[in-house]
C-alpha cells in the first residue's frame, strides 16, 4: 500500500537536456507528487522507452525505400502501445502527471512534420533534416506512450475524435469536450493536468497544446503549456523560445487564449 508520503515527493523536470542545438535556459519547470520511477519507470527503463520501438515498423527499416515511398516526410507511424501494466489501479493524479512526464522527455526536440520523434530525418528541400514532431503528433504520440489511447495525429481529425481507440484491447476512451472559458482564470479553474486545447488560426483548428496545471512552476505564476510549435513565444523573461517541444506561458495576450476553440479530456479519474 503506497505511504502518504510518497505524495510530497517532490522532483523538477529541469530545463538540462535541451537539444544541443540550443543554449536555451527555460525559466519554466514542472513539480510532481510522484516519485520518478513509480511515475514512468517502465519507460525509462523498458522497451516502451526504447527510440528504436516507437514504430511498429523495424528500426533497421525506417530509412528503406519502401517507407519512404509509403510514408514520404512524415517518416515511419507510431505504433500503438498497450495500456500501461496496472492502470487499472492508477489514480487520475497518476495518469495526469504521466501525461507531463513523458511529454517532457521530448522537450528541445524540434518542430518537425514527423509521425514519431526519434526518426532522424534527412534534410528536405522544404524541411530541415534531424529528430522532431509537429503539435497534434506530439500529443498523439505522448498520450499513446503514456497511456496506451492512440488519437488521430491529422489536427483536424483529433479536435473532433471523441473516442480514442486503447492499445492492447477492443475498447475506447470516451474523450470530454469542454468550451472554452472567457478568462484565464477560468482556464485556471476548470481545466485539470493534461487536458488538451485546440487553437485555431483562420476560424480552423490548426494547432494543439498540453495543459500543464497545477504542477507547473513560473516566477511569475503564469499557467503553462507543452507543446510543439515554431519560435513566436516569448518566455517571462523576454527571451523567444526556440522551436520544437517547450514548456510556454498561456497569457491572456497569447494566441493560445485569444484563439482556443475548445478543449478535450482524455482522463476522467480523480
Amino acid at each position: 500500500m503506497r505511504t502518504v508520503s510518497i505524495f510530497f515527493a517532490i522532483f523538477l523536470f529541469l530545463p538540462f537536456f535541451l537539444n544541443a542545438q540550443s543554449d536555451y535556459r527555460s525559466p519554466y519547470s514542472v513539480r510532481f507528487s510522484i516519485p520518478e520511477n513509480d511515475l514512468i519507470g517502465d519507460i525509462l527503463h523498458g522497451l516502451r522507452g526504447n527510440r528504436h520501438e516507437e514504430s511498429f515498423i523495424p528500426y533497421d527499416e525506417w530509412e528503406s525505400p519502401n517507407v519512404k515511398g509509403k510514408y514520404g516526410k512524415w517518416g515511419p507511424p507510431a505504433r500503438h502501445y498497450h495500456q500501461p501494466e496496472g492502470i487499472a489501479e492508477r489514480s487520475g493524479t497518476w495518469e495526469r502527471e504521466r501525461v507531463i512526464a513523458v511529454a517532457l522527455r521530448y522537450q528541445g526536440y524540434h518542430y518537425r512534420h514527423h509521425h514519431i520523434p526519434d526518426w532522424d530525418a534527412p534534410e528536405l528541400s522544404h524541411q530541415p533534416g534531424g529528430k522532431g514532431i509537429d503539435c497534434s503528433n506530439f500529443t498523439s504520440f505522448v498520450y499513446n506512450q503514456a497511456l496506451g489511447l492512440k488519437p488521430s495525429g491529422d489536427i483536424q481529425k483529433q479536435s473532433e475524435q471523441l473516442e480514442i481507440p486503447i492499445g492492447g484491447t477492443e475498447r475506447f476512451c470516451r474523450a470530454k469536450r469542454i468550451e472554452r472559458p472567457d478568462t484565464v482564470k477560468g482556464f485556471i479553474d476548470n481545466l485539470k493536468t493534461g487536458d488538451l486545447l485546440y487553437i485555431k488560426s483562420k476560424d480552423e483548428i490548426a494547432h494543439v497544446i498540453i495543459w500543464v496545471g497545477s504542477i507547473g512552476l513560473s516566477s511569475d505564476e503564469t499557467p503553462l503549456i507543452i507543446d510543439s510549435t515554431g519560435t513566436n513565444h516569448k518566455d517571462s523573461n523576454g527571451v523567444q523560445i526556440p522551436d520544437g517541444v517547450h514548456l510556454r506561458p498561456f497569457t491572456e495576450k497569447s494566441w493560445y487564449f485569444k484563439e482556443c476553440s475548445h478543449i478535450l479530456r482524455y482522463i476522467h479519474k480523480n
